[in-house]
């Protein structure tokens, strides 16, 4: 449980080091996600400041919470949403705690940080700051702050789409998470907001062969089977496709570089050369290959009950990420033609992704950080991951990745999601909450 003792005078909103501080020290690693007490404190901080909030929940500790703020109701209203939930900890090595906020070199440390109890205080720290200074945005400002995220969503946005969608009526826009940090080339930044994402393909390989006794030799059987089939997996990509999305990132990139950088980086838009370009660009640039890619990673694999038994069966689970416009048939085809003939490959879950991205809303996002960060450049992106945004999309609404921050040269945000000695610089926080409020006041 945080401590909630307000410093100095100063309110909350302005805070938001202390807010993210307070929202790190409730620990909802999910599983088991244990939300409420983290979306009570919210509560409380909302309810005090005037705003009739709705607390809904699948099952109790899985709480959802949405607040309105109220604007002048000539366009529809604009969704602001994360969620609480952060992944777990086990079997990594901390610097600094993960549950207890501190304060080191300039960065607040701790689970959540990145993903997503960061953007959460910035949002937060936006709409109260809406409220206390009277702002009357164009539109309606919707707050949901979500449980369950990093596990498909079952009890966060998936049972509020589902169940509770009358309080989502007429939104065309949300911002949610993934979007808007910092990305060198150089000495250049750019800053890539989310307008489109990746989809769920999870599937399975089950490997057969004779079982037998332990001490008898066995040549070719399952375990054999299963070194080819990850064999396969790990040397040989799938093709190459350019979407929508990526055409327009890179050529932005590429315009803003002058000969010969230009023309490499139009050249990760050629399949033929795809490959190529990126081993010369070197390590920073491998995170796009999985915007140019569908991709499958061996996750799980079950197999075996004694150990001095021969297993007949083996079974391999597989995550695998769709590019938009792209069906689980394509997946399927495209890793039959990668495996060997007659392995036994199996669709388990698929959950399509967003509508092809409406960009209205992008202008205004891009002039906010431009007005905070004159010399980076905004542009558009394709997120390798899933987020509730493929939620929401099924009640119409365009979600983007925004939840600003301007980082030093030599910090990933995309290394530190999920990962030890996660942690956002104090500036970063005030630079995000700063740009979402600049939207707050431009939405039109």
């Amino acid at each position: 449980m945080p401590s909630l003792s307000p410093s100095d005078n100063v309110a909350i909103y302005q805070r938001p080091v202390e807010l993210l501080q307070n929202l790190i020290r409730f620990d909802t690693s999910n599983p088991p996600g244990n939300e409420a007490e983290c979306i009570n404190y919210i509560n409380g901080l909302l309810t005090e400041a005037g705003f009739e909030t709705t607390v809904l929940a699948k099952v109790p500790k899985r709480s959802n919470l949405v607040a309105r703020l109220k604007g002048e109701g000539t366009v529809p209203p604009l969704l602001l949403y994360g969620h609480v939930d952060v992944q777990i900890t086990k079997g990594q090595t901390w610097q600094h705690p993960p549950f207890e906020g501190k304060i080191v070199d300039g960065c607040v440390w701790g689970r959540g940080t990145m993903d997503m109890k960061g953007g959460v205080a910035m949002m937060l720290a936006a709409f109260l700051m809406a409220k206390a200074e009277g702002l009357r945005p164009a539109g309606d400002v919707v707050l949901a702050l979500l449980a369950d995220e990093e596990c498909f969503g079952d009890f966060g946005a998936r049972y509020l789409v589902e169940n509770h969608a009358g309080l989502f009526k007429d939104i065309r826009y949300a911002l949610g998470e993934i979007g808007g940090y910092t990305f060198y080339v150089g000495k250049q930044r750019f800053y890539p907001i989310q307008v489109a994402e990746k989809q769920v393909c999870i599937m399975k390989i089950t490997v057969r062969g004779p079982g037998g006794h332990g001490s008898m030799p066995q040549r070719g059987g399952v375990m054999a089977k299963l070194s080819r089939v990850l064999r396969q997996l790990d040397k040989r990509s799938l093709p190459v496709h350019i979407t929508p999305a990526v055409y327009q990132m890179i050529q932005t990139m590429a315009s803003h570089f002058s000969f010969p950088s230009n023309l490499v980086l139009r050249q990760l838009l050629n399949p033929a050369m795809t490959g190529r370009v990126l081993k010369l660009l070197g390590a920073r640039w491998q995170s796009f290959e999985p915007l140019l890619h569908n991709t499958v990673n061996a996750t799980i694999i079950h197999g075996g009950e004694n150990v001095n038994v021969i297993p007949s069966e083996v079974v391999l689970q597989l995550d695998g990420r769709l590019l938009p416009g792209f069906s689980p048939d394509d997946m399927l085809a495209e890793l039959c033609r990668v495996l060997d003939p007659g392995v036994e490959l199996e669709l388990v879950r698929y959950e399509p992704g967003p509508a092809p991205p409406d960009m209205g809303l992008f202008p205004t996002l891009a002039d906010a950080l431009r007005e905070a960060d004159p010399d980076g450049v905004p542009l558009p992106m394709l997120l390798p991951v899933v987020t509730d945004g493929r939620l929401f999309s099924k009640l119409g609404i365009q979600t983007y990745g925004f939840t600003p921050m301007k980082l030093p040269p030599g910090l990933d945000f995309m290394q530190l999601l999920h990962a030890a000695d996660e942690r956002i610089p104090i500036e970063a926080l005030d630079f995000g909450a700063g740009a979402i409020y600049q939207v707050l006041q431009r939405f039109r």
